[in-house]
């Protein structure tokens, strides 16, 4: 075999290895564009108009949801709140971005519904512009089946959060609760409080013990203001008048 032979054989095993390496390129190339193309960063869309937030997104073939609305101070209405993935989060084509819309300041003014039937406290809210958010029912025989006995956030309360209300109905006697009232508990020894919560089921969370200065001596004819009992509940939350069930831990702050 002359050596021009080998040589030739030699070149084209070298350009047949060198075709398929450019193959190899090419294909590892193609996949990783076709991969990361399909990928995008999600971009910042807190401030901007829903309107403007969804062309945006769409426009990087992402999908916009609106999934919650709240008042804000801060941000003006038909904005976005917040945003759920974060701003520059690498996700796929076609990902849903959950976002908050605000609702601007709070300018409605809450309704008093209690002493109404439910039916007659949701056209009340729907027509004060705000909905009805949880419905619960509490046996109470003082009062008509059906009868709102208490809502949160309270009547003409202010700085709420969202625009709805949530209710708490009477229900006959014999129907299981699967709800309460929160009574006021500040004032009270920590410990009768907890026995109060535990009696219906109601679990509470460990106490926040604080000091609590003493009040000044009253000057005038103002009287002197008691100084508030060492282990006594100083503040709740939830805040007394609101809906509890059993899956709720109440929070209770008390005196040192």
């Amino acid at each position: 075999m002359s050596g021009h032979f080998i040589l030739r054989i030699f070149r084209m095993a070298s350009l047949i290895i060198l075709l398929i390496a450019v193959a190899m390129l090419s294909a590892i190339t193609t996949m990783h564009f076709a991969i990361h193309g399909a990928e995008v960063q999600v971009p910042a869309l807190k401030g901007m108009t829903v309107a403007d937030a969804r062309s945006q997104a769409a426009g990087m073939g992402l999908n916009l949801n609106v999934d919650n609305r709240y008042y804000s101070g801060d941000v003006a209405a038909g904005h976005i709140l917040t945003q759920s993935p974060a701003p520059g989060t690498v996700v796929r084509r076609e990902w849903h971005v959950r976002v908050a819309e605000s609702l601007g300041p709070q300018k409605v003014d809450v309704p008093d519904t209690v002493g109404y039937d439910q039916r007659v406290a949701a056209f009340q809210l729907r027509r004060s512009g705000l909905d009805v958010g949880v419905t619960a029912k509490l046996p109470d025989g003082g009062v008509a089946e059906g009868t709102v006995i208490s809502q949160d956030p309270p009547a003409h309360a202010q700085g709420i959060e969202r625009p709805s209300v949530n209710l708490l109905v009477a229900a006959p006697d014999d129907e299981t609760a699967d709800g309460y009232v929160m009574p006021d508990l500040t004032g009270i020894p920590i410990v009768a409080a907890q026995a109060e919560l535990a009696k219906v089921g109601i679990k509470t969370g460990t106490p926040n013990f604080v000091d609590v200065p003493v009040p000044p001596v009253g000057a005038g004819n103002a009287p002197p203001v008691p100084p508030v009992a060492p282990g006594s509940v100083i503040a709740q939350v939830p805040a007394a008048g609101a809906r509890v069930d059993l899956t709720m831990e109440v929070k209770l702050t008390v005196a040192k």
